[in-house]
């Protein structure tokens, strides 16, 4: 995943707005656990910037 937008609580999802905290510089995301192919990656790259929240990511990994 791309590098967090802001400080760990005060992260946005930029599909749904919604609040979350992101703690990969703790090396304990959940995002780390979620498992995307090159494409999804590429995919999610090319529409958003920053991080997803949760289940924005898990959403979107599942749908293909």
């Amino acid at each position: 995943m791309p590098a967090p937008s802001s400080p760990a609580g005060g992260d946005r999802c930029p599909r749904c707005d919604a609040r979350f905290g992101c703690a990969i510089a703790t090396g304990s995301c959940w995002c780390a656990e979620v498992t995307l192919t090159g494409e999804q990656r590429s995919q999610l790259a090319a529409g958003y910037e920053g991080c997803l929240c949760p289940s924005c990511l898990r959403e979107l990994a599942s749908a293909t």
